[in-house]
C-alpha cells in the first residue's frame, strides 16, 4: 500500500493570512484550529517576532511550529520554545562597523543572558524607527542603550534599519550576497526597511528545516510579496493571494482569494477537506 505523502502548509502573515487591520479573522482562526486538530500540519512564516505574531493572530490557538523573524527562528506556538535557531557568527562585527561608518544605527535583536531584547540608541533613531518603536511601546523586549558597545552586545540574530532609500540601497547592495537581506517598503507605513539576517535565516530555509524536522514530504506555500519568492521556489505548490504583486502571481501555481476574503483559509478548507491535495 502506498503511503500518503505528508504535507507542510506554510503561509506568510502580513498581507496574506492577516487582513489589512493586522488581524486574522474569526473564520480563518476557526478553520486552521479545526484542520490542525484533524491532523493538518500548518505553520506561518513572518518577519514579525513571536510576541507580535501571536498578538495579531489572537484566536489562532492550534499547536503550531511558527517561523518568525523571516526564518531566524522556528518556535513552538504553545511552549514558545525555540525549535530551530539561526544566529549571526562573528562576521556580524564587521557589519556593525560598516553601518556605523555610514551613520546607520539599527534596531538590533539579540539574546542577552538568555532573554530576547531589541536594542536601539534613541538619539540616533530616524523618524521611521521612532514610529516603529512607538508601535512596540510596553514591549518587555525593549532595551534603549547609550553606546554602540551596548547596542551590539549579546547573541545577535536580526538587524533592522529604517531610513531613506538613498542611504539603505547601497548597504543592501553591499550585503545581499553575504547575508539574507530583505529590502522593501513596509506595507503599512511605506517606510523603507533594510533587514539583515544570517544567510541561513530565510523563510525558505526555515520551511525546509521544519519539513525535515516534522518528517514531511512536500511543502505548499502561500504569500503576497516579493519577499515570498524564495519560499515559492522551494515549495511543491505555491499560491499567491489576489492582492499580491504580479511578479509573485507569475511564480505561483495559482491565485487564490485576497487576504481580506480569507483566501488562504478558504483554500485550505476546500483542498484539505475535499481531499484535492495530498495530506
Amino acid at each position: 500500500m502506498t503511503q500518503t505523502p505528508k504535507t507542510l502548509y506554510v503561509s506568510d502573515l502580513d498581507g496574506t493570512l492577516l487582513r489589512s487591520n493586522e488581524t486574522t479573522s474569526a473564520y480563518t482562526n476557526a478553520v486552521i484550529n479545526r484542520l490542525t486538530d484533524e491532523g493538518m500540519i500548518f505553520s506561518y512564516a513572518t518577519a514579525r517576532s513571536l510576541v507580535t505574531a501571536k498578538k495579531v493572530t489572537k484566536g489562532l490557538n492550534a499547536k503550531l511550529p511558527l517561523i518568525v523573524y523571516n526564518g531566524a527562528f522556528v518556535m513552538d506556538n504553545v511552549t514558545e520554545e525555540i525549535l530551530i535557531a539561526n544566529y549571526f557568527d562573528e562576521n556580524v562585527t564587521e557589519v556593525f562597523q560598516q553601518l556605523f561608518e555610514h551613520h546607520v544605527y539599527p534596531i538590533v535583536y539579540s539574546y542577552l543572558n538568555g532573554v530576547e531584547k531589541f536594542s536601539f540608541i534613541e538619539k540616533y533613531c530616524t523618524k521611521g524607527m521612532a514610529d516603529f518603536l512607538q508601535s512596540r511601546k510596553g514591549d518587555p523586549r525593549t532595551r534603549p542603550v547609550e553606546t554602540t558597545e551596548l547596542l551590539t552586545a549579546g547573541r545577535c540574530f536580526y538587524i533592522t534599519c529604517i531610513d531613506e532609500p538613498e542611504i539603505l540601497a547601497p548597504l543592501y547592495q553591499m550585503y545581499q550576497d553575504a547575508f539574507h537581506c530583505v529590502y522593501q517598503k513596509d506595507i503599512y507605513t511605506e517606510e523603507q526597511w533594510l533587514e539583515i539576517m544570517p544567510f541561513a535565516a530565510s523563510k525558505a530555509n526555515a520551511a525546509l528545516q521544519l519539513k525535515k524536522r516534522l518528517g514531511c514530504d512536500r511543502i505548499v506555500a502561500f504569500g503576497d510579496g516579493k519577499n515570498d519568492l524564495d519560499l515559492f521556489e522551494i515549495a511543491d505548490e505555491c499560491y499567491a493571494v489576489e492582492n499580491t504583486v504580479d511578479e509573485l502571481k507569475a511564480a505561483a501555481s495559482g491565485v487564490i482569494g485576497s487576504n481580506e476574503d480569507d483566501g488562504v483559509a478558504k483554500w485550505l478548507e476546500w483542498s484539505y477537506c475535499s481531499g484535492q491535495n495530498q495530506r
